[in-house]
């Protein structure tokens, strides 16, 4: 006995196959898009890399790390004082600039989360988050450098941990808003007060995603030339001062690669290596070693 289909029926089945072909299509065509572009993004990173490495290697030696940054055409010279300034204003910007970040963090995930000064905060976060670091630096100058009539070290730390500030906010408050409120609720029943949940239970819980955050913000400043330009300018010489002008690898950097001459150019390669080297370890380290500790 045979079975007939009905011509709505096998018009319907027809409908389908032509759909599916088509999206099949359409996927096909989406990926090789995204395949394109995540190429033509690796391409021009692995090109810089490989450009860094190759005319900065070459500057790596023990007199870049013990010996001033030279006049021009000098024979001998180094980034000491540029490699100290800038690890001691990363150090006291993120020092500045972390506890801020995370008392603000946890205030917006554990306190005013539908608060009018919570939506206020979150506001303007993402405002200093998107804002230009060199605005942040023409800010500080006019509120720091100008009323004090001296480019300073301090002023350099200050720019820097605004910058800090609003990452560390940022992340501090994702990774609270990720910890099950059963915990949250497990130690309120055996009558701890919020504080102490809040310290012990919640940001134990997140601390990875915390740290991650405070090192993916601490890479962020270590390469930042603007706000520095605007406030802690630069030193020819070895000077822990932090009230006066302080040498930075960034700014010497800036400086350098300006130049016509060979050896600042040279010395601008090998601080451009250091950077990048740093800020890769930093990314590393943030986003693999400490994914997945508890």
């Amino acid at each position: 006995m045979s079975t007939v289909v009905a011509p709505s029926a096998a018009v319907s089945r027809t409908s389908r196959a032509a759909k599916h072909i088509r999206r099949k299509r359409i996927n096909i065509i989406a990926l090789m898009l995204s395949l394109a572009a995540m190429a033509f993004g690796l391409f021009w990173l692995l090109w810089i890399l490989a450009e860094t490495v190759r005319q900065g290697i070459g500057g790596v030696n023990l007199a870049l790390f013990t010996r001033m940054t030279p006049p021009p055409m000098a024979d001998t010279g180094g980034l000491a004082n540029a490699i100290f300034g800038s690890l001691t204003m990363v150090t006291l910007a993120t020092l500045i600039g972390t506890p801020v970040g995370l008392m603000a963090g946890v205030y917006l995930a554990e306190y005013g989360q539908k608060t009018r000064l919570g939506n206020l905060t979150r506001f303007i976060n993402d405002i200093l988050l998107s804002a230009p670091s060199i605005i942040i630096g023409l800010f500080v100058y006019a509120a720091v450098v100008a009323p004090m009539k001296s480019f300073s070290g301090w002023a350099g730390s200050l720019a820097l941990a605004l910058i800090v500030i609003p990452v560390v906010i940022r992340t501090t408050e994702n990774m609270l808003m990720l910890v099950p409120n059963a915990l949250r609720e497990a130690a309120y029943a055996l009558g701890a007060p919020k504080w102490k949940v809040i310290l012990r239970v919640t940001l134990k819980a997140a601390r990875a995603g915390v740290l991650t955050g405070i090192l993916l913000a601490l890479a962020r400043i270590t390469g930042e030339t603007a706000p520095l330009l605007f406030t802690a300018l630069s030193n020819q010489f070895w000077s822990s001062d932090l009230a006066g002008p302080m040498a930075s690898l960034p700014v010497t950097i800036f400086k350098f690669a300006m130049s016509p001459y060979e050896n600042w150019q040279k010395l601008a390669w090998a601080g451009v290596f250091l950077i990048t080297m740093g800020v890769l370890v930093l990314n590393i380290v943030a986003r693999t070693f400490l994914r997945n500790k508890h």
